[in-house]
């Protein structure tokens, strides 16, 4: 039987509809339920909906906005990091931005790409936008002189940059230094030293011009990994008769007295290395440069082999190497200068030398200025650098005498050697990560003999504060082994780096790879030396205690550093990792760098750009 189907739907009479009304005002136990089931599941849904928005408020109000070329990042600070972590790393995992490099310079030791000009860092609860643009060398204004730390007349200088806070902080640092103007600029700046009569005062004034030009010819090198970029920089290494390097190495077991060298001058003149330290670490002896140097300019992409295509002549003499197996030999003068003679008038030979007189040529000497100028008043090192020849090439020492612009300072050999960028990164993030166990630490022994040493004032008031400063005798042998040296840097906020047989010292670059803040006794020691690698302005990476008053017991060294404050210290530590490192340390010869330049880079980068400049 058929039925018919409506889908028409029954409509409800108008009694019902306006009946239910009136039984729930009739019973009130119905309204309530009602209105209480509406009030709960309506709170059901916003209390989570509460929370979140109060997380996306506490995230936005804690984190910083990065925009590097076309690729944003959303960053993290806190108290307890060291640096901001980006959420948004993209295909960088674990990215991390050092919080003080928002504070401070771009590093040159990272090379940008062509989109990466220009940094942006927004919010951290300011109105502010910091911007950092790459910045040609020709832009600085350095003034650097034994009396200036900082020029602030330019934003485009290095040590420039830093934020309200920072200056603040480094204000607290200034008590050691007089603060004066120069009088043919009226530039303010500080002095380190305050000299004594007029004299010293030109010397001072000579110190501060020379540094000015060398730090004038400093190479920024954003341009070294381009195809063609080589056009013009051919780099030409003569290939001296082995007397001149290769055979001084084999003279490694009879070099001096005490120790057989054979070992320092394994695997391209790094030393063995040290499994306990982790990859790219080597027993490299501070007198290893020379060799070091060599290695990496035979292997350098802008080699050229045709004199006529070279723009930078490198003479591989390896005139430290020469003068030390002489140093604790009684041997006559004739026979300490017989191969710096020999050298110089070899290359007189040359008309590749004669053409410009030198000036397009680099020597490489892996000792100290005055190793190289001995005189009738002293009977040490050779005459090398006393004479006419060697007045118009650029020399390059681990300390370089100061009146000479032509002398150039580059770091000390360090321990470490890496191969890559990861091995960099690897140990940036260790160090950085580091928990430090004490506020400072010396490694050094006593010299009882010298007057106007500072050392055994240093260790009786480390030694006086045994739970502030921990003590490293070299004398009895401790600082023998590397590990030794690096493991107490690395457990340390502060090392004290006072003068020792000469102004500079390898530790403070042992002490700057492992993250450690050098304090430094005389300007002589770092700031009026490596104009090339080091900032100008050197409270971004050291603190200064002038050594006169720690002689006249005016300041208490662990007193003054304990005033210093844990954000200092992490910003001192963030910029020193991060900015620092990578162009403090000589790269493995077989290695290769894609986003670092190395010490040796910025060195080869500079001198082609010194070379422009003079010729």
């Amino acid at each position: 039987m058929p039925v018919s189907i409506s889908k028409r739907r029954p409509r409800a009479s108008k009694k019902t509809e306006t009946e239910k009304p009136e039984a729930s005002l009739k019973d009130p136990r119905i309204g309530c339920n009602s209105i209480c089931s509406v009030f709960f599941s309506s709170l059901l849904y916003r209390v989570p909906l509460t929370i979140l928005f109060l997380f996306f408020i506490y995230l936005w109000s804690t984190s910083t906005t990065v925009i590097s070329g076309n690729v944003v990042h959303i960053c993290i600070s806190s108290r307890k990091l060291n640096d901001l972590y980006c959420l948004t790393a993209g295909t960088q995992p674990g990215l991390h931005v050092p919080v003080s490099n928002f504070t401070k310079p771009i590093s040159e030791n990272v090379i940008k790409s062509e989109e990466e000009k220009s940094v942006f860092v927004l919010g951290e609860g300011e109105d502010k936008i910091f911007a950092k643009n790459e910045r040609d060398s020709d832009n600085f204004t350095v003034g650097a002189s034994p009396n200036v730390i900082k020029n602030e007349t330019s934003t485009g200088e290095r040590g420039s940059g830093l934020d309200q806070d920072s200056k603040l902080i480094n204000e607290k640092n200034l008590d050691s230094f007089l603060v004066d103007s120069d009088s043919e600029t009226g530039e303010e700046r500080y002095r380190y030293i305050n000299s004594k009569d007029e004299d010293e005062e030109t010397a001072l004034k000579a110190v501060d011009k020379y540094l000015k030009i060398q730090r004038s010819w400093l190479s920024m090198g954003n341009n070294r990994n381009r195809q063609g970029s080589c056009q013009g920089k051919g780099i030409y290494v003569y290939d001296l008769p082995s007397k001149f390097n290769k055979d001084l190495l084999g003279e490694c077991s009879d070099m001096v007295p005490w120790a057989n060298f054979c070992s320092y001058f394994k695997n391209d003149a790094l030393g063995e290395s040290i499994e306990s330290l982790g990859k790219g670490w080597f027993r490299t002896h501070q007198y290893s440069l020379e060799p070091i140097f060599h290695s990496r300019v035979l292997k350098h992409p802008c080699r050229v082999y045709d004199e006529n295509l070279a723009k930078l002549f490198y003479v591989p003499f390896y005139g430290g190497i020469d003068v030390l197996r002489w140093h604790f030999k009684n041997v006559s003068e004739d026979v300490k200068d017989v191969l710096a003679i020999e050298v110089v008038k070899w290359l007189g030979s040359k008309q590749s030398w004669t053409k410009n007189s030198g000036k397009d040529h680099v020597f490489v000497l892996g000792k100290i200025s005055w190793d190289f100028r001995r005189n009738n008043k002293f009977s040490w090192g050779s005459s090398l650098l006393e004479m006419q020849e060697m007045k118009t090439p650029t020399k390059l020492l681990i300390e370089r005498n100061p009146w000479d612009v032509n002398d150039v300072a580059i770091p000390h050999p360090t321990f470490f050697h890496p191969k890559t960028d990861d091995d960099i990164s690897t140990w940036q993030n260790k160090i950085i990560m580091k928990q430090r166990r004490s506020l400072i630490s010396f490694a050094g022994g006593a010299r009882p003999g010298n007057p106007d040493s500072i050392r055994s004032t240093l260790i009786d008031q480390c030694r006086s504060s045994p739970d502030q400063c921990r003590f490293l005798n070299c004398t009895s042998g401790g600082c023998d082994k590397p590990e030794s040296v690096i493991e107490l840097f690395q457990d340390s906020e502060f090392c004290l780096q006072p003068p020792g047989d000469s102004p500079t010292r390898k530790s403070v670059f042992d002490s700057l790879v492992a993250g450690c803040i050098p304090v430094i006794f005389d300007p002589y020691t770092a700031y009026y030396q490596y104009a090339w690698h080091l900032p100008e302005d050197h409270r971004t990476y050291s603190v200064y205690i002038n050594k006169e008053d720690l002689k006249e017991k005016k300041v208490n060294v662990i007193k003054k550093l304990m005033s210093m404050s844990l954000r200092e210290r992490e910003d001192m530590r963030s910029y020193i990792v991060h900015e620092l490192l990578p162009g403090l340390v000589y790269g493995d010869p077989n290695g290769k760098f894609e986003s670092f330049r190395d010490a040796f880079d910025i060195t080869i980068d500079s001198l082609l750009h010194m070379i422009s400049k003079k010729l």
